[in-house]
């Protein structure tokens, strides 16, 4: 009786090895997966600071020209009433 008792607990704990070995295992390859996520994600952050900052110098360009564009219009409304 008490050697069956004892046949018990050992296959119980070499399940449970088992069963550690193998959350290890799972354990292992998740943070694997979480740094290459981390990585991924540093990266695309630093594409949208890049696009971000890019955005920033179009708009200022595009104001730039549309500054232009209106002292010429304004240039252009001096004219005609200087005309008329």
């Amino acid at each position: 009786m008490a050697l069956d008792r004892l046949d018990a607990l050992e296959a119980r704990i070499k399940d449970l090895v088992k069963l550690v070995q193998e959350l290890k295992r799972k354990n292992a390859s998740l943070e694997d997966e979480v740094k290459a996520a981390r990585q991924r994600l540093a990266s695309q952050d630093d594409v949208n600071r890049r696009w971000e900052k890019e955005r920033i110098d179009i708009r200022s360009r595009i104001e730039r020209v549309m500054s232009e564009i209106e002292l010429l219009e304004c240039a252009d409304d001096t004219k005609e009433v200087a005309l008329d």
